[in-house]
């Protein structure tokens, strides 16, 4: 009796949707009557077929036979396509193959074909006729792959399920494709692969936690419940059956409500309780008889035995062996006699393609035939015009000649032009060299200067100090005058080292490597590169910062050739953060930052910015010799060009890596040579 009422009040929730499907059931049967608009009433007609297709097969397969011929009249094809292939969706769950195949063969002409397009009706919002004959002809394969299965032919079953799937995930599809899984699930189950089978089931349920697929949802769990209670995961298996319950219940799906009682009776009875199993196989055989398909009868009157048997009610239990037995005989003839004619209309389309395919064969024959004369009579005319254009041709060579004559001139007068600009960025570079240089230089000096002043007047003070006697203060003042000495020396080292540099950069390569520190190496450039910057533009400033990895060995380079390479990639940063600053982005902060890094035998060096980045359709250019993004006038477009010659030179490689709007990384790698 609980049970009883645990069961009325699960069923209150879902007997308000189906007064409201009835509703739409009574609407849709009033516009029949009020109405003469063919249009109107082929989809009334067609929605009621829907709406039967899991409630009565007999009245969804009336209303298909009333919405079908209006759809010709009308000429909309792809209707008739989709009527044609849930009217054999509707028989091969009744069994009837043979008209099944039919219907599908019907459909399938229609919607592999393009032109079908034209002649589409009530689209949803944002399909495309094309979309919508491929939605057409991927629920055509899938039922072809119910066909299939139910003929024994698992092969075919499992490839129109995947060409459905295919077709379907090239239109978006999810509902189809959910449903797909969940068929091949199925079909697995039925080779006894139940990894498999459990693999795709899950895959369903993943996909129905985000896409209801309507009134297939319920099955998935069903197929799910089935493959847990045959790898004996009873707890899974009857969840996935309530689920599956509680769905089809939702849906008003008399057939997956049918399924789903059995396999909770059949559950119940492994656990070994009949009076739960025979509850539901009774309400099984409720609603079976509503839904009107002999299989799920036969099922339910095979677990009815089962209870009875298990409550010891052996009279009941014969009594429901024998209808089932009775049943399961009737339905086998029939299923011989379907069976037969379905694989002689299947017999009959294999030798209607075959005459397709000899058909084809001759009609290529005639072509090939008819190509081979037209290729003489073309060898012909090419034959005169291979004499007409000898003659030509001696005509061509001359001027030829004269147009070779013209391009050598210009060729070397290109090359020319060439080495003037690669002179021009040279001298470019250094340019940019020496007013960082100006500005590092300064600082030294300034050091120099003062520490000079700070010492003339100590040297005041030591002498006052003597003449007075005080000889300790006179030895403070004295030590000082050392400390001071020592600053001097070592800014006038710092300085004397800029000079050295801007005078290794100024001078031409000797094409010597020496072992050079590359960290140095970093340092010294980003710093006179950003002091050249300021020299041009006082307004400009931007972060910047070394990352070095100090356990790096000096490396054998040309160092005047490697530095100009880092000063380039160094003003690119600078300039690109320049650029993006000038746009008042809100919160932004220039930053350039050189790295260095040891990777096994080769040095990394990076040079990283959060400028506004480089765009995909031209980081293909970008070591192309005169490509340059840079205003007219700013850049002559060769110092990647010659960066990226001077590290190949070196064995190394030069790459970038950018983000349109994302900033720009240069990645230099060099090999550590001994």
């Amino acid at each position: 009796m609980r049970q009883f009422i645990l069961f009325v009040l699960f069923l209150l929730p879902v007997i308000v949707e189906a007064q409201s499907q009835q509703d739409q059931v009574s609407s849709l049967h009033k516009t029949l009557q009020y109405t003469a608009n063919d249009t109107i009433r082929m989809d009334a007609y067609f929605q009621l077929a829907l709406h039967y297709n899991y409630l009565n097969n007999d009245s969804a397969l009336y209303y298909h036979s009333l919405c079908l011929p209006i759809s010709r009249k009308l000429n909309l094809k792809l209707i008739e396509a989709h009527i044609l292939e849930n009217q054999g969706y509707v028989l091969t769950t009744l069994g009837n193959y043979p008209k099944a195949l039919e219907s599908f063969l019907k459909s399938k002409k229609i919607a592999e074909d393009p032109a079908s397009e034209k002649y589409v009706w009530n689209l949803p919002a944002g399909q495309t006729p094309r979309e919508a004959r491929l939605q057409t002809l991927a629920y055509l394969y899938q039922t072809m792959g119910h066909l299939y299965g139910a003929t024994n032919n698992p092969d075919k079953q499992i490839s129109n399920y995947l060409k459905s799937k295919e077709i379907a995930e090239s239109i978006q599809e999810k509902g189809i494709i959910t449903a797909i899984n969940m068929n091949l699930g199925s079909t697995y189950l039925k080779l006894n692969k139940l990894d498999t089978a459990l693999f795709y089931a899950q895959t369903a349920l993943d996909a129905y936690a985000k896409n209801d697929i309507g009134i297939y949802s319920g099955y998935i769990y069903d197929l799910a419940g089935t493959i847990y209670q045959k790898k004996g995961d009873i707890d899974q298996a009857m969840n996935a059956f309530k689920t599956a319950l509680k769905i089809h219940t939702e849906k008003n799906n008399l057939n997956g409500l049918s399924n789903s009682y059995t396999d909770l009776s059949s559950l119940y009875i492994i656990l070994n309780k009949p009076d739960s199993s025979l509850f539901f196989a009774q309400k099984g055989l409720e609603t079976s008889n509503g839904a009107g398909s002999s299989r799920l009868l036969e099922d339910v009157y095979s677990a009815l035995s089962s209870a009875y048997t298990k409550l010891n009610k052996n009279d009941s239990a014969l009594v429901y062996l024998q209808l089932a037995s009775s049943l399961r005989d009737s339905m086998n003839a029939v299923e011989i006699k379907n069976l037969t004619a379905y694989q002689n209309l299947s017999f009959d389309e294999q030798i209607r393609l075959r005459e397709l395919e000899e058909e084809k064969a001759s009609f290529q024959y005639r072509i090939r035939t008819n190509a081979l004369m037209g290729g003489l009579f073309t060898l012909l005319i090419v034959a005169f015009l291979l004499y007409r254009n000898n003659k030509q041709k001696q005509k061509a060579n001359i001027k030829l000649k004269a147009q070779k004559e013209e391009i050598q001139t210009t060729l070397e007068q290109l090359e020319a032009t060439q080495t003037q600009l690669i002179q021009s960025e040279k001298m470019a570079s250094l340019g940019e060299l020496t007013a960082g240089i100006a500005h590092e230089i300064q600082n030294p000096l300034n050091f120099v200067n003062n520490f000079s002043e700070l010492n003339s007047e100590l040297i005041d003070e030591l002498k006052e100090e003597l003449a007075a006697g005080n000889n300790q203060s006179a030895n403070e003042i004295a030590n000082n005058i050392k400390d001071n000495e020592q600053k001097i020396i070592h800014h006038g080292k710092r300085a004397e080292s800029i000079v050295r540099g801007m005078l290794l950069h100024s001078r031409g390569s000797s094409g010597q490597k020496e072992p050079t520190d590359i960290n140095a190496l970093c340092d010294e450039y980003l710093r006179l590169s950003y002091h050249g910057f300021r020299a041009k533009d006082k307004s400009f400033n931007a972060d910047f910062k070394l990352e070095a990895d100090e356990s790096l060995p000096k490396i054998g380079v040309v160092p005047q050739d490697i530095g100009r390479v880092l000063l380039n990639l160094i003003n690119n940063a600078f300039f690109a953060v320049n650029e993006k600053s000038k746009l008042q982005a809100s919160g932004y902060k220039p930053q350039v930052i050189v790295s260095t890094k040891r990777d096994g035998n080769r040095v990394e060096i990076r040079v990283i910015d959060n400028g506004p980045g480089i765009p995909d359709s031209i980081k293909e250019k970008i070591f192309q010799p005169f490509f340059t993004t840079k205003p007219t006038g700013q850049g002559t477009g060769l110092g990647l060009s010659l960066s990226y010659d001077i590290v190949k030179a070196h064995g190394g490689t030069l790459e970038i890596t950018s983000a349109d709007k994302n900033g720009t990384e240069f990645s230099i790698n060099l090999p550590i040579q001994s």
